[in-house]
């Protein structure tokens, strides 16, 4: 009655041991960039939500530099990375336009 993920076992080459020690460090590295990406995203939508058009595009240009860093490494794929681009930039235009 196994409740949780089967035991891994460790690797017994050394290059496997390795491999897995990358891993971990990767897995972190690409959490973090992750979790950036979408905090960036979220506060230029809490901007443009609030109406607060300088905030919307000082974050929207943070978030651009954000966005490409983690589209470069390949943590997400570049299409999704200028989609979400373009969706907020035309939100922000639409904020200026209003104002």
């Amino acid at each position: 009655m196994a409740a949780g993920k089967p035991k891994k076992k460790n690797p017994r080459l050394a290059s496997g041991r390795k491999r897995a020690r990358q891993n971990v460090a990767l897995n972190a590295a690409n959490t973090s960039l992750r979790s950036k990406y979408r905090t960036a995203v979220k506060n230029v939508e809490k901007a443009v939500l609030a109406g607060d058009k300088e905030k919307a595009t000082s974050a929207f240009a943070l978030m651009q530099s954000v966005v490409d860093t983690v589209s470069d490494k390949g943590i997400f794929h570049r299409n999704k990375a200028a989609r979400d681009k373009s969706r907020l930039s035309s939100k922000v235009k639409a904020l200026a336009q209003t104002a």
